[in-house]
């Protein structure tokens, strides 16, 4: 088959999105299939080879995110034109912006179906980046979007039951796969936890948590630093460390200073995730996480896989991958309860080794190539259904 896939968002630029849409990219690939990713152009696009096809259109700096670029809306009836003369079996649309509408004109004009993955909670991203906005007006807006969104193509892939549930209340009634992307297991193997350490000045004897995020406020990062707060009453030489980079950054590294962590932080910044990443991993004692807004939780499958104790809220996406998870402790979002159950890891190498052992087990349940199965056939389905419309 030959497959279309447009984003608003690829690398260079670090989120889950962009690993998502690889991880799909790559296990279609070795499937067999043709690849085509349609993305914005960062200036710098390091992540482009010989592995896909790439199309790159102009784009701009978005004001508030200077992370992300938009698709300069000029560059969408050249960029049809273009896409038209080749023959797709699917397009499928990975974001709700330019790349939606590309996307959804493009299919309409080839009579071919669409497909949408609906990556993002916006109901609550909404309140973040807009808090001016009443709440109630920014809950109305972000349903009405998604309506509108789903309600323009063909079936949507879902990640988790809880999203399903979510868009059901908005009253969206277009047909629905729920399909998480999964990982690689094989990418998430090794690391060298002693060697990150000794790289950050970490000691080997040191209680250290970690974390895998984009550092803004819809991750809920400066909660889980008052965690560590908490937890430095009991454990003193407390390393935290945050690997990850945002528009949160300054912020959150003010807060830390703020509540005395200064000397307990270590902000690494974004990692090369083949080698210093998976170093980072395992360099923690315990993984903690707390983001309400997931549809997926990658960074968990990740840590399980490598064999890293999880303790971690359970909403949304997180809760469909910690649901029956014997590698992760589930807190809700309370400071005290949560860093009580970091702390029952921490006092226990006997624990910590009990849900380490469990991880890879966890992990594997989230196979990229046997979820990606079920996608293929999702694409054959839709592309005889067109033909025979």
């Amino acid at each position: 088959m030959n497959i279309l896939m447009v984003s608003d968002v690829y690398f260079p630029r670090v989120n889950g999105v962009s690993s998502s849409i690889r991880t799909f990219a790559r296990e279609l690939k070795r499937l067999g299939h043709n690849v085509t990713i349609v993305a914005p152009d960062y200036g710098e696009n390091g992540d482009d080879n010989a592995e896909f096809d790439m199309i790159r259109l102009p784009s701009r700096v978005i004001f508030f995110d200077p992370e992300d670029r938009l698709i300069r809306g000029s560059a969408i009836a050249s960029a049809i034109e273009e896409l038209a003369q080749q023959s797709w079996d699917v397009v499928h649309i990975h974001t709700p912006f330019r790349a939606h509408q590309l996307g959804v004109k493009l299919a309409k004009r080839l009579k071919r179906p669409t497909v949408e993955s609906y990556h993002t909670f916006f109901e609550e991203y909404v309140g973040v980046y807009l808090p001016w906005l009443p709440k109630s007006m920014s809950r109305f807006a972000a349903r009405y979007f998604s309506r509108s969104l789903c309600h323009g193509v063909d079936h949507l892939i879902v990640p988790s039951d809880e999203m399903t549930q979510v868009l059901k209340r908005y009253g969206i009634v277009t047909p629905s796969s729920v399909i998480p992307t999964g990982i690689h297991l094989e990418e998430f193997r090794g690391g060298d936890g002693a060697r990150f350490r000794h790289a950050h000045g970490i000691a080997d004897d040191q209680p250290t948590l970690v974390t895998v995020s984009r550092l803004s406020a819809e991750k809920n990062i400066a909660f889980l630093l008052d965690v560590a707060r908490a937890l430095v009453e009991e454990f003193p030489r407390l390393a935290f460390i945050l690997a990850g980079e945002g528009p949160d950054s300054e912020r959150l590294k003010r807060h830390a200073e703020a509540i005395g962590l200064r000397d307990h932080v270590v902000f690494v910044g974004n990692l090369d995730r083949r080698t210093t990443l998976l170093d980072c991993y395992k360099a923690g004692d315990v993984f903690v996480f707390a983001s309400p807004t997931e549809t997926q939780g990658l960074v968990l499958l990740e840590a399980m896989s490598l064999g890293v104790p999880i303790v971690s809220t359970a909403v949304m996406g997180t809760a469909t991958v910690l649901r029956h998870a014997k590698s992760a402790r589930v807190s809700r979002e309370d400071v005290r309860e949560f860093a009580e159950n970091v702390a029952v890891l921490l006092r226990s190498a006997q624990e910590r080794k009990a849900l380490a052992d469990a991880g890879p087990n966890d992990a594997a349940a989230w196979s990229a190539p046997v979820l990606m199965e079920r996608v293929v056939q999702l694409y054959h389905d839709l592309s005889a259904q067109a033909a025979a419309a």
